[in-house]
């Protein structure tokens, strides 16, 4: 396996970024119940507004679980990628790996590294814990903090919640994010629904749809109802979309609408 470390590259092409980085982590990838890829030094890519990638050396992969495809992308600023499925455990994930061998000067770190689709395989590993939705980004922070500010959500002139003991969450490039205790919640006037959603850093999100004198107010709201280990303060409350409210106010001032 590689162990050689890579000091941060980072390029730009007008607003364009490109940071490549050797991650500390041990990082597999699974497949069908056969290991594809067990590396102890991956690059970790992050890229404008693209969700963080790793890419792998060829040496930490297991080559013969890869058929080439004929499929061929070219990106301005990493070069022309190539592509390969991947078999396994018999399953085969079509054009699920690709790598760049003669990248451009910006992404010369890339050569002799594939990276993967993460949805086309069937598990990631960071270190010996199981990874949800794509990769972590390294500079990406959460802080849950408590504040006895009063949170209110109003819709429809109705009081849907109303607390002072919440959890204000602060997540790199997300709008702050109150998540209100259930007891403090009208979740009378609430029904679960069936939308899922996962997010690396908190874990799974149940949502919870407003139903009011016989209108519905579909996913109006969300719980981690069994976060991950990071995020274990925002366990069973409940938060609220301020965009999908007739209001959101904190202290009395109104949470601008943001998606």
């Amino acid at each position: 396996m590689a162990d050689l470390a890579l000091s941060p590259v980072l390029a730009s092409a007008g607003r364009h970024r490109l940071h490549i980085e050797t991650s500390p982590k041990r990082v597999r990838v699974e497949l069908g119940g056969a290991v594809v890829v067990d590396s102890l030094a991956p690059l970790i890519v992050l890229e404008s507004t693209y969700l963080p990638v790793y890419y792998f050396p060829f040496a930490d992969i297991r080559t013969e679980l890869l058929v080439e495809s004929p499929h061929r992308t070219v990106c301005p600023y990493k070069g022309e990628a190539r592509y390969w499925h991947v078999q396994a455990g018999g399953k085969r994930a079509e054009n699920a790996a690709w790598a760049y061998m003669d990248p451009i000067q910006s992404a010369a770190a890339l050569g002799s590294h594939a990276a993967f689709y993460w949805d086309k395989m069937d598990r990631w590993l960071e270190e010996d814990e199981e990874v949800i939705r794509h990769a972590r980004d390294p500079y990406h922070r959460v802080d849950v903090v408590r504040s006895f500010r009063r949170v209110e959500a109003m819709l429809a002139g109705r009081v849907l919640a109303s607390s002072s003991s919440s959890f204000f969450l602060f997540e790199t490039g997300m709008p702050t994010r109150y998540y209100l205790p259930k007891s403090d919640v009208r979740i009378d006037l609430l029904v679960e629904s069936r939308t899922r959603t996962q997010c690396p850093y908190k874990g799974t999100a149940s949502y919870w749809s407003a139903v009011l004198d016989g209108k519905t107010w579909p996913d109006i709201a969300w719980s981690y109802e069994d976060p991950l280990p990071e995020c274990p303060r925002i366990k069973g409350h409940v938060s609220f979309y301020a965009e999908k409210l007739e209001a959101l106010t904190v202290d009395g001032r109104p949470v601008p609408p943001r998606s």
